[in-house]
């Protein structure tokens, strides 16, 4: 089957993949994962194509192996002047609170990848061996490019219909994204009611409507849930949150604290942050979120730039609760070590499984 072959087509000997996480992701860190047997992965979504081409040579100067570059395909945002000065409105107390001012106006300070020519060209120059899409699908003829390019694709689905929509568009493997998963929703339409499929329940589903490989993500720590996915029949496990305390990680120290907070214990979905719903760390932000209805929040990523300016401000008066600490609900499992290190840890629980990993990542 074709899902027998994807590890052995990537090139990687780990049914491991580190999650890319916007923000925490390092090159050092896929390097690091990549050279101990899984795929690394860096994300790109949030810079241009110029900085897209020095994280991959950064990767490149530390590792010859296969990464994954991951991208954001958010459909591109419909400002509302209204609604963004409402939201504006809404938050000058607690810039106040920091002595500072919110921003005047509200930008989209992400690009998707969907109209981005310059990013589809620097992929096509570079060639990673992996890319990854998430939020979506960039249109078919790039999907069609890419792969001529010998560059195989990846992409975020949260439900069976988004897979199949991934599947038709190009994609080689699903990453079946669980509602246990920290950070963003790989939702092709944000405002689409949300299944809220468990990863692995979702990776059975997915396996039983569609010919295809299948990559379970969220809530996964350790290699008995590795082992677990596996023999629901995914190819590999992504993991995300299993990473943010590694050496390589660019999480910073309040993050960090926060991962050995009550706050790891729970976790909430919430839009208000980036104006996409994603999984944190229960925090200030979260806490104002909780009662404020969709329609009132900007547009992702326009709702971010408020949001990261927020967290400076508050950041700058010591005031750490303003962060966005994306985390899956297995945060308090997290484990502080390199990321090789943890690769390592991570595939050695895995062997003591006795589950076969041969029979679902290689021919």
């Amino acid at each position: 089957m074709a899902h027998s072959r994807l590890l052995d087509r990537i090139g990687i000997a780990l049914p491991i993949i580190q999650a890319p996480m916007a923000g925490v992701s390092t090159p050092a860190m896929a390097a690091a994962v990549s050279e101990a047997g899984g795929l690394g992965s860096i994300a790109v979504g949030a810079t241009d194509a110029a900085g897209a081409e020095v994280m991959i040579a950064e990767v490149r100067e530390r590792t010859a192996l296969p990464f994954n570059v991951n991208l954001f395909c958010h459909r591109p945002a419909q400002a509302n002047a209204e609604i963004e000065s409402r939201w504006i409105e809404r938050f000058r107390p607690r810039f106040a609170e920091f002595g500072a001012l919110p921003p005047a106006k509200l930008t989209e300070i992400y690009r998707s990848f969907v109209g981005d020519e310059e990013m589809f060209s620097l992929l096509i120059k570079v060639r990673p061996v992996v890319v990854s899409f998430h939020f979506g699908l960039p249109r078919r003829e790039w999907c069609h490019s890419l792969r001529d390019a010998g560059i195989i694709l990846l992409a975020t689905a949260t439900s069976v219909a988004e897979a199949r929509a991934a599947a038709d568009a190009g994609a080689d493997a699903i990453v079946a994204q669980g509602w246990e998963a920290g950070g963003h929703r790989g939702m092709l339409d944000p405002d689409a009611k949300d299944e809220r499929l468990p990863a692995l329940d979702l990776v059975h589903l997915i396996l039983g409507e569609l010919d295809i490989p299948v990559i379970a993500a969220g809530g996964i720590m350790d290699g008995a849930g590795i082992a677990r996915a596996l023999e629901v029949g995914a190819c590999a496990a992504q993991l995300g949150t299993a990473f943010i305390a590694c050496d390589e990680s660019a999480a910073d120290q309040a993050f960090r604290a926060a991962l050995v907070s009550p706050a790891a214990h729970k976790t909430v979905m919430t839009r208000a942050i980036s104006g996409r719903p994603a999984r944190c760390l229960a925090n200030r932000f979260t806490a104002l979120g909780q009662n404020i209805a969709d329609s009132e929040i900007p547009a992702y990523p326009i709702a971010y730039d408020l949001g990261k300016a927020l967290n400076s401000a508050a950041k700058a008066r010591g005031e750490y609760g303003f962060g966005a600490q994306w985390a899956g609900e297995g945060a308090p499992r997290f484990r502080s070590m390199p990321a090789g290190k943890l690769v390592e840890v991570l595939a050695a629980e895995l062997r003591q499984t006795n589950i076969p990993v041969e029979g679902n990542c290689h021919e």
